[in-house]
C-alpha cells in the first residue's frame, strides 16, 4: 500500500518506488529503469563555473546499467576545475549519488539522471570539489556546537522576450502579480512543476517587483523560493532549478538571466539565503516568543565573515552594481527584523499569531494549539546568481560556526542591530559607523585573504581553493569599475551582457 507521504509527491520515482529519496537504492533505480522503459542515463555534477555539467549514456544492457550504477566514470577534472586542478592529476571520478536520481523531464529519450560526486585518483573524494567542501563545513560545524544547519535560497531571475502591448505591467511595480498583466507566469509555474518532479523541495512562487520595457523588449522579473533542507539537498536543488529554468526559457524561445543587474535604476536579481539552526532535529531559532541567543550568535558570525562571504556569493563586477543604495540590496553590514535595508533580516514569523488568524479567517474551524515557531530562518541578503551555491552554502556554515564559538558575539550583534531605515539622512552618523560590503571583486578578494585562517580552520577550505578563487577575482581588475561607468549606460549594458549567464 502507498503511504500517505508518497501518494501525493510530485517525484514519479518517489511514487513509484513508495519510499523517501534518501532510501535510494541501486537496485531500486534498476527496477525504475526497467519497468519504465528507460533507455538513457544522464551523469550531472557542478562545475567550477557554477553549472550543471553532463555525460550521457546510452544503456546497453543490465550489466551495463549496473557497472555505471556501482563504479561511476572517469572526467578531466582540469577542463571541469581550471582554477585549482593541475592538468597533470587531472582524472578524477564522478560517482553517482542515488538519492538524487530524477526523471529528467525534457528528454526525447526517456531517461533518468542522477546528481554525482567527485573523487580523486585514490577512490577519496576530491578535496577541492565544492559539494565536499559543503560536507566538510557542516561536519565542522556539527562537531564544534552540535547543531546541524539547514538552508534554503530565493532565486529572482528575469525572462526577456519581445515585448507584448496587451495589459502591460506597470514599471518596477511587478510584486505578485497576476496573468494577463503576468506574462511569464505559466512558464514560472511549468518550472515549480518540473522542480518538484526532479526532487526540489518548493515553497512558492511568484512574480518580482522588477518590470520594465527597453528597445522593444520585456523584462519580467519572477522569482521562485524554496523551503529549509539539509545544506546539501539546498545547494543541489538550487543548482537543478537553474538547469531547468534555462532549459525551459529555451524550450519558449526567450531568456532567462539570474544576472545580479540587469540596467541601470531599475531592480537587480538576488539569491537571499535563509538559514536556520536545529538541534536534534528540532529549531533552535526562538526561545519563546523571541529571536533566540543561539540565533543571534549566527548572525553575529555572518557579518562578522560578511565581506569575505561576497567572494563566494557575488562573484562578478556587476555583483556590485546591485549593492547600491535605495534598491533593496544591502550595503552596510546589519541586521534587524522585517528590515530588507539590512544585510541579515529576520522575517514576520508565527510566534503566537497563527491559530488566532486562521480562527479569525474561519470562524468555524476548530482551535489548533500547533507551534509554528519552527518556521523561523534568517536571511543572508547580498549573494546573487553568480554564487557558487555550494561554497556559498559553506561558507555560509562556517560563518555560523565562527559566531557560535567566538567571544562576545552577542555584544556584536546587539551593536550591529538597527530598526531604522538605513538610508534616512537623519541616521546617517550611525550608519557610517558600521562596516560596508564591498565595492568590487577586487575588494572581497582583499576580505577573503584577511579571513581565509577561519575557512581553513577543520581543512574546510583547501588553501588551492582560498588561492584560486582570490586569483579569479582579482583578474577582473575592477577597483574603480563601479565609479568609472556608474553615468554611461552603455558601458554598463556591455557589462550586462558580458555576464548575463552567469553562475
Amino acid at each position: 500500500m502507498q503511504s500517505n507521504n508518497t501518494l501525493l509527491n510530485t517525484n514519479p520515482l518517489i511514487r513509484f518506488l513508495n519510499k523517501p529519496a534518501d532510501d535510494f537504492t541501486r537496485d531500486d533505480l534498476i527496477r525504475f529503469i526497467e519497468n519504465q522503459g528507460i533507455q538513457m542515463l544522464n551523469f550531472r555534477y557542478a562545475g567550477g563555473d557554477g553549472r550543471l555539467k553532463t555525460l550521457n549514456f546510452i544503456i546497453k544492457n543490465r550489466e551495463h546499467l549496473e557497472t555505471i550504477l556501482s563504479a561511476g566514470e572517469r572526467v578531466d577534472g582540469s577542463s571541469l576545475f581550471p582554477f585549482y586542478v593541475e592538468p597533470g592529476s587531472s582524472d578524477l571520478y564522478v560517482v553517482p549519488r542515488y538519492r538524487s536520481a530524477f526523471l529528467n523531464p525534457f528528454s526525447e529519450i526517456p531517461a533518468l539522471d542522477i546528481l554525482c560526486s567527485y573523487f580523486d585518483k585514490d577512490g577519496l573524494p576530491f578535496a577541492s570539489s565544492p559539494e565536499y567542501i559543503l560536507q566538510k563545513a557542516q561536519a565542522s560545524l556539527h562537531k564544534e556546537t552540535g547543531f546541524d544547519f539547514e538552508v534554503m535560497g530565493e532565486l529572482e531571475y528575469y525572462v526577456i522576450s519581445e515585448k507584448n502591448p496587451l495589459y502591460e505591467a506597470a514599471d518596477q511595480r511587478g510584486y505578485h502579480e497576476s496573468s494577463p498583466f503576468c506574462k511569464w507566469e505559466m512558464l514560472r509555474t511549468e518550472a515549480m512543476h518540473a522542480i518538484a518532479a526532479c526532487g526540489g523541495f518548493i515553497k512558492y512562487g511568484h512574480s518580482e517587483v522588477g518590470t520594465f520595457t527597453e528597445s522593444g523588449l520585456l523584462y519580467e522579473q519572477n522569482e521562485i523560493e524554496f523551503t529549509p533542507v539539509k545544506l546539501e539537498d539546498a545547494a543541489d536543488q538550487l543548482l537543478v532549478a537553474k538547469w531547468i529554468l534555462r532549459s525551459l526559457a529555451y524550450k519558449y524561445g526567450v531568456t532567462v538571466t539570474f544576472a545580479p543587474k540587469i540596467t541601470t535604476g531599475k531592480a537587480g536579481s538576488g539569491m537571499h539565503i535563509h538559514t536556520r539552526l536545529l538541534k536534534n532535529g528540532k529549531s533552535v531559532m526562538t526561545d519563546g516568543d523571541q529571536l533566540s541567543d543561539t540565533a543571534k550568535k549566527a548572525i553575529a558570525g555572518y557579518l562578522t565573515m560578511a565581506r569575505s562571504l561576497t567572494s563566494f556569493g557575488n562573484t562578478i563586477p556587476t555583483s556590485y552594481f546591485r549593492l547600491v543604495p535605495h534598491q533593496e540590496a544591502p550595503t552596510t553590514i546589519c541586521w534587524g527584523d522585517r528590515n530588507r535595508s539590512v544585510l541579515v533580516r529576520v522575517p514576520l514569523g508565527w510566534r503566537k499569531t497563527a491559530n488566532a488568524m486562521i480562527l479569525h479567517a474561519n470562524p468555524k474551524e476548530k482551535e489548533n494549539s500547533g507551534s509554528y515557531s519552527d518556521k523561523q530562518t534568517v536571511e543572508f541578503r547580498c549573494p546573487d546568481g553568480s554564487a557558487d551555491v555550494y561554497l556559498l552554502g559553506a561558507g555560509l556554515a562556517v560563518a555560523a560556526r565562527h559566531g557560535l564559538t567566538m567571544k562576545n558575539s552577542l555584544d556584536y550583534a546587539h551593536k550591529t542591530y538597527v530598526d531604522i531605515n538605513i538610508f534616512d539622512e537623519k541616521y546617517k552618523e550611525r550608519v557610517t559607523a558600521l562596516k560596508h560590503l564591498p565595492f568590487s571583486c577586487w575588494d572581497s578578494a582583499e576580505a577573503l585573504e584577511e579571513q581565509r585562517d577561519i575557512y581553513q580552520t577543520d581543512d574546510v577550505f583547501p588553501p588551492v581553493i582560498i588561492d584560486g578563487i582570490i586569483k579569479h577575482l582579482k583578474s577582473y581588475n575592477d577597483q574603480h569599475l563601479r565609479e568609472s561607468v556608474k553615468h554611461n549606460e552603455k558601458e554598463v549594458l556591455k557589462l550586462v551582457n558580458r555576464f548575463l549567464h552567469c553562475g
